[in-house]
């Protein structure tokens, strides 16, 4: 028996093992197949099979035609202004509506908790015709500071984990304060808000991925492709009636992963912190 339990405990090792291998590799392989077609010519991409290998990895026109041609320059300024604003002020609201949402009991606080939950259930894409008109009516269609304004809704899942963050912070931190003579806002600005920094991070990658590769609205409000294009539009250039380039499509790709890669390498210590410690917690 023991000779069978370990060959058991073995073939299980194995399996998982094996079926590590196999979603690493599935997971890995749409990657590979971008990095390698983004480096071939318009003819070695339609005559040779996807995981060819390009005949020079020195062949960088891929990049500078996607990069000119799609107006990614204009595309990633546009991008960084919506997201830097987009989550400042997410930040400075959410954990605002947190605050009080936490530390005061009114009537009607599990109301309003309950309507924020409900809202997470309703899908999006069913919510934009009132969107479309509401937007239409206040004249922020092709308009960036309107695209904006919509983009910073409230994040009911960051508000969440800034409640459940909160719950965590002993209150008496917030009595010493107030005895003190400290207002609601100094306690809020000068003692709550420094110790939220990990969950602050967690919800901003959440809230920043969203944001940065955002297609859906971005194409539906912002039409105005040479004004206001962004990453996630500014790639379906090179996608038409006649045919798609993917060898140039690809670089666009590559190009728009480049910011968030050097991005994850400069602060990964701080990310992997705040999902740690910034996750909702039972």
């Amino acid at each position: 028996m023991t000779v069978l339990r370990k060959m058991a405990a073995t073939i299980v090792v194995c399996l998982k093992y094996i079926s590590l291998v196999f979603f690493s590799f599935v997971a890995v392989l749409p990657i590979v197949s971008c990095v390698i077609t983004a480096f071939k010519t318009k003819t070695e991409y339609e005559q040779t099979n996807v995981m060819t290998m390009p005949q020079s990895w020195l062949n960088f026109d891929n990049f500078v035609q996607a990069f000119g041609k799609a107006n990614m320059g204009r595309a990633f300024l546009n991008s960084t202004i919506i997201l830097v604003c987009v989550l400042v002020v997410s930040v400075l609201v959410g954990t605002q509506l947190a605050y009080i949402l936490n530390r005061f009991k009114f009537p009607g606080n599990g109301i309003i908790r309950s309507l924020f939950l409900f809202a997470t259930l309703l899908p999006g894409v069913a919510m934009q015709i009132a969107v479309y008109e509401l937007m239409y009516k206040l004249h922020f269609i092709n308009s960036l500071a309107g695209y904006i304004v919509m983009m910073c809704g409230t994040d009911v899942i960051a508000i969440y984990i800034y409640i459940q963050f909160f719950e965590n912070i002993s209150v008496s931190l917030d009595e010493s304060a107030i005895i003190d003579g400290a207002s609601y806002f100094k306690i809020y600005y000068k003692i709550l808000l420094p110790l939220l920094r990990p969950a602050i991070v967690t919800a901003c990658i959440l809230k920043g991925v969203a944001t940065y590769n955002e297609y859906y609205c971005a194409n539906l409000y912002l039409q105005d492709k040479k004004r206001f294009p962004t990453v996630a539009t500014s790639l379906y250039t090179f996608v038409g009636p006649l045919g798609s380039q993917y060898n140039l499509i690809c670089a666009g790709v590559i190009i728009s992963l480049l910011p968030a890669l050097i991005i994850f390498i400069l602060f990964q210590k701080q990310i992997y912190s705040g999902m740690t410690a910034g996750s909702v917690k039972g």
